[in-house]
């Protein structure tokens, strides 16, 4: 366990493409009490040393990080982030011990801290080990944005490492203010926080926030430990925070259910689907579902027909009095007055006044085809005013986090937005427009 009494440093890594949006984030981190600034690889990427040295330029007495991410030439790399305003530069823990030594010869040459980030190292404590025996300043124990979209766990790997070397630890992926106290319990001498910052609508509000918890909070295992819920609990509670169209862009535009469409408006539908094909008229199958289906999960049809209703008002009454989600069809359904008087949320294709008969062909809870989606039984459904879109099983989680991700930068630049700047501003598009 490192030593807990002195202040630990909140570094904000402005994951930015933009100089201006990363200057501003910067500004209200600062008044929220950042005490380092990081030049996040997409900035120096985007924008290369001169982010660094307009960074320094714009905060004097604040700490610069060049998130450089070197694997090769450490020494001349360290030499231009530091001639250009660096307090710290970042190398990989995947580079060669050659290419760390020779950064570091060169970082006490021009005055600098190197940090050495373990993310992806084989086995990270043993590379930490190694790493401490080199004489590196900071070892970083980083669970990276790919990695936490599918579930893993930052504060977990930190407990690890901080148990096994006395070389001073940054952490970072995903912190929140509860795993900020956390991490600074067990020892973190920097906390590094990206989104959970950047894109907030009130960056210095959440930065004070956090700043607060690394100072004062001492509960924040056991807090986490009460929020706790199983997978499932937390991939609906993401879902239920975002929309179908963050949820499509954290799908790079896939899984949308084309042509299916909400029965009334403010309609909100999360859950996992229970599948039904059937055919043409025969609505036998479809209204069998609601024996199968639980709680809490959403039949899913493909209906063979835009000419025949295989559902209506009292196969709804039947979901609503079980706690069956919502109904989601390719094809028809009918009695849509009464279905929007309870506002049991069903999406469709069509609306005819006509139904078939109870045939009993078909089948539940095989892979069908929905709105042109593939869909299998157990897959996520999530519908809004938008439409449908349909994420499967394996991906949930992953999907679910990467969509609260958009949802967080649309937060951010909707608060730029309102304060004065026009959307290609924010974005500069200008400047991104394919060449």
């Amino acid at each position: 366990m490192k030593e807990q009494n002195k202040r630990k440093i909140l570094q904000v890594a402005l994951d930015v493409l933009e100089l201006e949006r990363a200057i501003e984030i910067g500004k209200e981190s600062v008044d929220g009490g950042a005490d380092w600034l990081e030049a996040g690889t997409p900035l120096i990427k985007s924008e290369g040393m001169h982010a660094i040295r307009t960074l320094r330029e714009t905060f004097p007495d604040v700490g610069i990080v060049a998130d450089m991410k070197i694997m090769d030439t450490g020494a001349i790399e360290v030499e231009m982030a530091a001639k250009s305003g660096a307090s710290v530069v970042s190398i990989l823990a995947a580079a060669d011990n050659a290419t760390i030594e020779d950064a570091m010869r060169s970082a006490r040459k021009y005055g600098v801290a190197i940090m050495v980030d373990i993310m992806n190292a084989g086995d990270p404590v043993q590379r930490a080990k190694e790493l401490e025996e080199l004489g590196v300043d900071y070892v970083c124990v980083h669970v990276g944005i790919d990695q936490q979209m599918k579930g893993m766990d930052t504060v977990g790997l930190l407990k690890k490492v901080s148990a096994a070397i006395h070389t001073p630890l940054a952490v970072a992926g995903g912190i929140d203010a509860e795993m900020a106290a956390e991490a600074v319990n067990l020892g973190a001498e920097v906390v590094i926080v990206g989104g959970n910052i950047t894109r907030s609508a009130n960056v210095e509000d959440s930065t004070r926030e956090i700043r607060e918890r690394m100072e004062f909070g001492t509960a924040g295992k056991e807090e986490r430990k009460k929020l706790k819920k199983t997978l499932d609990e937390e991939i609906f509670a993401l879902f239920m925070q975002v929309s179908t169209p963050n949820v499509s862009d954290a799908m790079h535009r896939k899984g949308v259910m084309h042509g299916i469409k909400p029965l009334f408006d403010n309609i909100k539908l999360v859950g996992k689907a229970v599948t039904v094909q059937t055919f043409e008229g025969d609505w036998a199958k479809p209204v069998e579902a609601t024996d199968v289906a639980q709680a809490g999960e959403v039949i899913v049809v493909y209906g063979g027909s835009k000419d025949v209703a295989p559902w209506g008002e009292l196969a709804s009454w039947s979901c609503k009095q079980k706690g069956i989600a919502g109904f989601v069809i390719d094809g028809a359904v009918r009695d849509v007055d009464e279905i929007r008087r309870i506002r049991f949320p069903v999406f469709t294709k069509y609306i005819v006044p006509n139904t078939g008969e109870p045939k009993g062909f078909g089948e539940i809870n095989t892979e069908i085809t929905c709105g042109g989606e593939a869909v299998n039984p157990g897959d996520w459904i999530i519908g809004d005013d938008n439409g449908v879109v349909v994420v499967p099983k394996e991906r949930a989680y992953e999907i679910a986090r990467r969509a609260k991700e958009v949802w967080k930068n649309e937060e951010r630049i909707r608060a730029e937005i309102k304060r004065g700047k026009t959307l290609s501003q924010v974005l500069d598009l200008y400047m991104w427009e394919k060449k």
